[in-house]
Parts: structure tokens; C-alpha cells; sequence
């Protein structure tokens, strides 16, 4: 019922998490995104809220991806119905997509970029909204979605990645999206070299264009100098 992606460099530290769904404010339930720890999107069936608060402490003792989905999920009697996606600080990611999900329920992991979703269109939804993604950041866009070799990003491409997470969605619902359609999207970056854009349409029939005009306004000269005032720690 949702589609996410969750982005972390390493070498930065920065984390990234993009989500829409069909239904309301997906952005207050699903994604979540720690600069220096890593990121997560809880979503399925039927999400829970509480999963990421306690993927982000397990993040925080040093257990990974997988450690710390895998310790959400055992201890929950719903996780049948859940799909979680998790990537820790190095950029390893693991995916829980429990079997009551409805179809199309699709994955694709690769180091430092994830997607996942589920009653979708098709299975090619997941995909089209990872490869945008790479061919909008990567020197080697072709080699890391064939997992020959690791993403290898252009120089600066975290200057344009608000920019960038919007197309990708783009590129994915044009692909097909939450098979009922897209009714809400939001996104959010966090680093260590700026303050967060966290972006969110609630409900709206157009959510990639609502969230497009959103990101105008945050690169508006008034607002760009307003974010660029914040601490930054």
C-alpha cells in the first residue's frame, strides 16, 4: 500500500527517506531518517509506529541493518502484515516483507540505497523508482543496479538530492505507484552540513507536483537563507 526509498552515505553521514502511498499523511507514519545512524520505512499492510523508535536505538548501539530489523519484527506479533525497510550508518540494508502483505510486494537493496513497496501496479514500480535514482546520482548507474559494482556518486550530488528524490518518485508512479493511487508523498534529508528539509503533502490528487512546488519554496532565495541561518548540530 506504500512505496519508500532510504538513501545513507557513509562518508558523510547523511540519511534520506522518500515515501507515498494512497492513502493520508504518509509522511507522519512511515519514513524516517537519523543522520549519522541510518534510516527506515515501516509500511505494509498495516504499519507500525513503533518499530522506528527502536530500530533507531538498535542503530545506536552499533547493530546493523538486519540486527535491528530482525529484533523489531521477532517481537511482534503483527510483522505477517508489515513490511519494514532498514539501512544502518554503512549503508547495508535489510527488508522485512511479511507474507499477509497484498501483491504486487516488491524489494531491491543495493549498499547505500534501498527501495521497497508493496500493492503496487507491478513489481517494476520498485524498480523504476531505484534505477531513477542511480542514473540521477551515479557515475555508474548501470553497474550498481546490475550489483556489479557498488554506487559510485557524482561529486555534489547531495546539493540536488531534494530534486533528485522527487523525480525518482516521479519516474516510479508513471510507472504504475500504490495501485489505488498516489495520495500523499513527503520526503525528508537530514546531514550534518545543514538543517533538515522535511517536506510533506498530506492529500492532494497530484502529491509529486504539490511536493515539487513544495521544494520551490524551499529553495526560494527568502527560505534558502532562512535554512541556511539554523545550526547545523
Amino acid at each position: 500500500m506504500t512505496l519508500s526509498l532510504i538513501h545513507v552515505q557513509p562518508a558523510t553521514g547523511m540519511a534520506a527517506a522518500l515515501t507515498a502511498t494512497g492513502g493520508v499523511a504518509v509522511g507522519g507514519y512511515v519514513h524516517h531518517a537519523w543522520r549519522g545512524l541510518g534510516a527506515c520505512a515501516t509500511q505494509g499492510l498495516a504499519t507500525n509506529p513503533w518499530y522506528p523508535g527502536d530500530i533507531r536505538d538498535a542503530l545506536a548501539r552499533g547493530r546493523t541493518a538486519r540486527q535491528a530489523l530482525d529484533q523489531v519484527t521477532s517481537r511482534n506479533d503483527g510483522a505477517t502484515r508489515r513490511q519494514c525497510l532498514v539501512m544502518d550508518a554503512g549503508g547495508q540494508a535489510a527488508v522485512h516483507s511479511g507474507e499477509a502483505n497484498l501483491p504486487e510486494v516488491a524489494a531491491e537493496l543495493r549498499p547505500t540505497v534501498a527501495a521497497a513497496g508493496n500493492m503496487l501496479a507491478s513489481d517494476q514500480v520498485v524498480a523504476t523508482l531505484l534505477q531513477r535514482f542511480l542514473s540521477l546520482t551515479c557515475e555508474n548507474p548501470d553497474a550498481a543496479w546490475a550489483r556489479t559494482a557498488a554506487p559510485r556518486y557524482r561529486d555534489g550530488y547531495e546539493s540536488r538530492l531534494l530534486e533528485t528524490l522527487i523525480d525518482a518518485l516521479d519516474a516510479a508512479l508513471k510507472a504504475g505507484g500504490d495501485r489505488r493511487g498516489a495520495r500523499s508523498a513527503a520526503l525528508r534529508i537530514e546531514s550534518f552540513d545543514a538543517a533538515p528539509i522535511d517536506l510533506r503533502v498530506d492529500w492532494d490528487t497530484r502529491p509529486v507536483e504539490a511536493l515539487r512546488s513544495l521544494a520551490g519554496r524551499v529553495r526560494a532565495p527568502d527560505f534558502a537563507e532562512f535554512l541556511a541561518s539554523l545550526p547545523r548540530h
